[in-house]
């Protein structure tokens, strides 16, 4: 399971999180920081990678275009980077479970 942090994210979160979603990323590892939603959505698809992402748009095209790839929408509000990662440590079982089921396009975590 690779995952790619959104721009709203902290590029911090692909290295804290290593441990259980090995070879994740951030747009920024990818030179897409500031890149239009459909763009990044093709290069997460194109890639095997899981979108996280606390934008509401990464919502939407998950609504309208289904999977791949796959969404999760951290529903957190104002937070820290430590929260953000608690909230994907304790939600590991969930997300894995996403992964695995072909039908699901979008999981919503806070």
């Amino acid at each position: 399971m690779k995952l790619l942090f959104d721009e709203n994210l902290s590029p911090k979160l692909s290295s804290r999180l290593n441990d259980l979603f090995p070879n994740s990323l951030h747009v920024r590892d990818v030179a897409m920081k500031a890149t239009i939603d459909p763009i990044v959505w093709d290069y997460a698809k194109d890639n095997d990678l899981m979108i996280v992402s606390k934008d509401a748009d990464m919502h939407d095209l998950s609504l309208v275009f289904g999977n791949p790839p796959k969404v999760i929408w951290l529903r957190l509000g104002n937070c820290s980077t430590l929260q953000v990662e608690n909230l994907l440590r304790r939600e590991f079982s969930a997300i894995k479970i996403f992964h695995e089921d072909e039908s699901l396009s979008l999981l919503a975590l806070s």
